[in-house]
């Protein structure tokens, strides 16, 4: 279908805005920050506390949202996108409470170590051990320990799914999901079509990508490591059930639906859904993209199966 005209409405408000690619890092974390004034006011939640752990590479932040209702709730553990390199809890504050009142879990969002300041594997490291930190914390979140998901968007849906596959092979704590929201999953190169079809014009555009995967190897060689590229694992058996969200206009779409049929492939569970006239990070505008609420919903309401 054509591209939402909602969509292609914050597409024409962005003309003339310099593109993400063009500029110094600090300049494209301040317009993406930016971002957080024209966005809806989001559900609301019962509580949200802020809290630093020691982590692998100093103090870790976290935020945890809590939904209405009586505990122990569900977990999910979420890590935010864009590209490992910009973006922060606050960008992803709304898309969190959504996710908290939408699926009535916790939700413990993690401010991994960004690119360039700290390379490949760094974000991975603490993904992982915020993880843990959540299952072991769990009864003082007023959470259920056995019922953990990870998830995330774009770069955090990579994570989510680089965490799944980290804590298969190095041991705990067990998953009942991960929530792949239009995700990262394998390097620019040689890419897919949505890369040629999406790659341009449509907000996240090849070139971004391509400034985004420089800024996170620190070696281009990483672009074939797993825990950089979830699609170039060797075997994806044994993961937990998977809900793999694409947009019709992302350059991302192709390897994201690729990941989901490779998980598919390996026995997993994996349900893959794209919405038509979207485009990427197009969950950031529910209350102002019609198309937008429904696919939370559905997002939510997998959660809320695969954590029952």
């Amino acid at each position: 279908m054509p591209v939402d005209p909602q969509i292609q409405a914050l597409l024409d408000k962005g003309t003339g805005v310099p593109a993400t690619h063009t500029l110094p890092v600090d300049v494209a974390r301040a317009q993406y920050e930016a971002r957080i004034a024209i966005m809806a006011r989001p559900a609301e939640v019962a509580s949200v506390t802020e809290r630093s752990i020691p982590g692998p590479g100093g103090d870790l932040r976290l935020r945890i949202y809590t939904p209405h209702g009586s505990g122990p709730f569900p977990l999910l553990v979420f890590f935010h996108g864009s590209g490992f390199v910009l973006c922060s809890l606050d960008t992803h504050d709304g898309m969190c409470r959504n996710l908290c009142a939408g699926a009535g879990c916790v939700v413990v969002s993690v401010d991994y170590r960004l690119a360039p300041e700290a390379k490949f594997p760094a974000a991975t490291e603490d993904c992982l051990f915020a993880t843990r930190w959540a299952a072991a914390h769990a009864a003082a979140l007023n959470a259920d320990p056995a019922r953990i998901a990870v998830g995330g968007d774009s770069a955090g849906g990579n994570l989510a799914a680089v965490t799944a596959l980290r804590i298969r092979d190095e041991g705990g704590p067990a998953l009942r999901g991960q929530l792949l929201l239009y995700p990262v999953t394998d390097y620019h190169t040689p890419g897919t079509p949505s890369y040629v079809e999406n790659g341009d014009g449509y907000g996240l555009t090849r070139a971004t990508m391509e400034w985004f995967w420089d800024h996170y190897l620190g070696d281009p060689a990483h672009a074939l490591h797993p825990h950089a590229s979830p699609a170039q694992a060797a075997d994806l058996a044994r993961l937990p059930p998977a809900f793999v969200m694409t947009a019709e206009y992302d350059p991302l779409r192709d390897e994201a639906e690729i990941y989901g049929e490779k998980l598919r492939a390996a026995g997993v569970a994996a349900e893959i859904i794209r919405e038509p006239g979207m485009n990427h990070g197009f969950l950031f505008w529910v209350g102002l993209v019609d198309a937008a609420a429904p696919a939370m919903a559905k997002a939510c309401a997998w959660l809320r199966k695969v954590l029952t």
